[in-house]
């Protein structure tokens, strides 16, 4: 019986990937710059460091490298606090879940603060009991640690709480660790869908897709 449930926030219960795509552009676009073609995929794998400097280089921008830091987390900050929307069908599921008692957190990657702030807005905040980072025990999704915690807090053990997830290495590693399994699809994982399907114990779509019920 599952008594618990663990979600990713980015990719998962936000649609909030595609802003990592879109910082640069919004960023020149501010300043009344017209960005290059494909700019949000020569600067994803970038660090915030190495996307300032580059976009310093390339723009000639006379700001220092820490002034256009600041102003894009400044960006990323109204994104969270003013725009990004839950996924289709996630303010239902939790309802739902909430209503039959079962316990549910948050572990993530992101940042908590603009998390708590996006949460709060979109009127699921009080769906969570638990919500834990990996910056908090300096951990990453590629070990099992912030998973682990977050079922502790909640009170439950692996095989009763569910794991959803937009990440292949997360999915991996939380069923690894005997968690239950979701694959969530975002835009984002297009390219790892085959094998999502795979990993996971379930792949969904969005929060109404009717595998839900299996759970």
């Amino acid at each position: 019986m599952i008594k618990g449930i663990i979600f990713d926030a980015d990719g998962t219960l936000l649609d909030s990937m595609h802003i990592w795509e879109e910082l640069g552009e919004r960023y020149l676009a501010d300043r009344n710059i017209i960005a290059e073609e494909g700019l949000g995929k020569t600067l994803y794998p970038m660090t915030l460091e190495q996307s300032s400097t580059y976009l310093k280089n390339k723009y000639s921008i006379k700001d220092s490298t820490e002034k256009i830091i600041n102003d894009i987390l400044s960006l990323l900050t109204d994104f969270y606090k003013k725009e990004v929307l839950l996924k289709e069908g996630v303010g239902v599921f939790l309802e739902k879940m909430k209503s039959k008692g079962v316990a549910m957190g948050i572990a993530t990657s992101g940042d908590k603060e603009l998390l708590v702030s996006a949460l709060k807005r979109l009127n699921v905040y009080h769906c969570f009991s638990v919500i834990l980072t990996c910056s908090q025990y300096d951990t990453s999704k590629n070990e099992p640690l912030i998973y682990l915690k977050t079922a502790q807090m909640l009170g439950t053990t692996a095989n009763e709480t569910v794991v959803f997830e937009d990440v292949l290495y997360g999915i991996k590693t939380a069923k690894d660790a005997g968690f239950v399994t979701v694959a969530v699809e975002d835009l984002s994982n297009i390219e790892d869908r085959q094998q999502l399907k795979e990993c996971a114990d379930y792949y969904i779509r969005d929060f109404n897709d009717k595998v839900l019920e299996n759970i």
